[in-house]
């Protein structure tokens, strides 16, 4: 008996790690198949920049990311004023889990579906609207007046107002901290930077000063550091967001600010890739967006991109494999190769400071990314 076992055991094992072995290959190949059936599409709001005339459109323009950013569709949206005319759009953001789309011009925030992408609501807003954000969890969209005092605290459900934080500086920014505990305010008028408390909805400290006013800044996934720009500087700041104060002043070398057709400030556009090893930092009179090391302080210089035209912004793919200016170009983050050029259904270039990836499992969305350059690397 024993040397009948020894003659079939093996066999039996044999065929038991080949059964194993072709279960293991058959899994890992569906969840390929599973990942490949996902879709990456960029959606980018219009009218996205405040000569949009030059450009053309109105709504939310879809490209294919992995079909060389080929333009797929328009969603049509609201947002216009008493004559008809589309309102300037301030922002965008999305949720895959409530699989809603919301975008945000100078008087409005319209919600849509994503998958029937029909208009939920549209609300108007005391002061309008200006750049909001969007809280992880999709149930809270924080609402700056338009360069006016307040922020409105706006439940996505039916797009209600249910609390207002007034820091009186300019409302103009705002960027959900990742773990959704803490929201960062920035306006025009103030060189602080105002953190808010998501359980009150209440102002809880600043952090400052910084050398001017703050325009566009984005805050890395452990929210210990911020990184803004400010009026009257090509460059950025960073400000330590434990102890409140500015550390590092970043001046980009070789360039020059000079006269600019958008925004009033040298640098207005800066984003941190999602991996947190790199700042990208646009500069509109030179065309140009500048690229820095910042995985150890102070950030260190590394070079500098053209694009076709002035960038006012600048944000990432959600894996971070693609850098997105508000001039319509396509940056590779390894290569640094311009990769596309986006153009809408009739050819014309496509620009706008407004837009984010949003992945689709078939008619499912299943994650979306940021308006902002925010960190992910937690």
């Amino acid at each position: 008996m024993p040397p009948l076992r020894r003659r079939l055991f093996p066999g039996i094992r044999s065929r038991l790690c080949s059964v194993l072995l072709l279960a293991a290959f058959l899994a890992t190949e569906a969840g390929g198949a599973a990942r490949a059936a996902e879709r990456r599409l960029l959606y980018v709001a219009e009218p996205g920049i405040r000569n949009y005339l030059e450009y053309g459109g109105h709504g939310v323009l879809v490209f294919d990311i992995d079909a060389g950013h080929r333009f797929v569709k328009r969603i049509p949206t609201s947002g216009v004023d008493a004559t008809g005319k589309p309102l300037n759009v301030k922002g965008i953001n999305a949720h895959a889990g409530t699989a809603r789309l919301y975008v945000g011009t100078t008087e409005t925030i319209t919600c849509i579906d994503l998958i029937t992408e029909k208009i939920l609501w549209e609300r108007r807003y005391e002061g309008g609207c200006d750049r909001s954000a969007l809280s992880p969890d999709g149930k809270i969209l924080y609402v700056p007046s338009f360069e006016k005092d307040h922020w409105n605290v706006v439940d996505t459900d039916r797009g209600d107002v249910i609390a207002k934080i007034v820091p009186k500086s300019g409302s103009h920014n705002t960027v959900y901290g990742s773990d959704g505990a803490f929201v960062y305010l920035a306006g025009l008028r103030s060189p602080l930077l105002t953190v808010a408390e998501t359980k009150t909805h209440s102002a809880h400290r600043t952090v400052g000063p910084f050398s001017a006013a703050i325009r566009p800044f984005t805050v890395n996934a452990n929210q210990t550091l911020v990184f803004v720009n400010v009026n009257g500087l090509l460059g950025f700041e960073v400000g330590d967001l434990g102890t409140g104060k500015m550390i590092h002043r970043i001046e980009v070398p070789g360039f020059s600010p000079g006269p600019v057709k958008r925004h009033g400030c040298p640098s207005h556009g800066i984003g941190l890739t999602p991996d947190e090893s790199e700042i990208w930092v646009v500069d509109g009179h030179n065309k140009r967006v500048h690229l820095y090391d910042v995985r150890s302080m102070p950030p260190k210089y590394l070079e500098s991109l053209e694009v076709r035209d002035e960038p006012g912004w600048v944000t990432f793919s959600i894996l971070g494999d693609l850098a997105y200016p508000s001039t319509g170009d396509v940056f590779e983050t390894k290569s640094r190769k311009r990769v596309a050029q986006l153009t809408d259904e009739e050819g014309r270039t496509v620009m706008s400071e407004k837009m984010l990836e949003i992945d689709f499992d078939g008619p499912k969305p299943v994650r979306a990314g940021d308006q902002f350059g925010v960190g992910r690397a937690r």
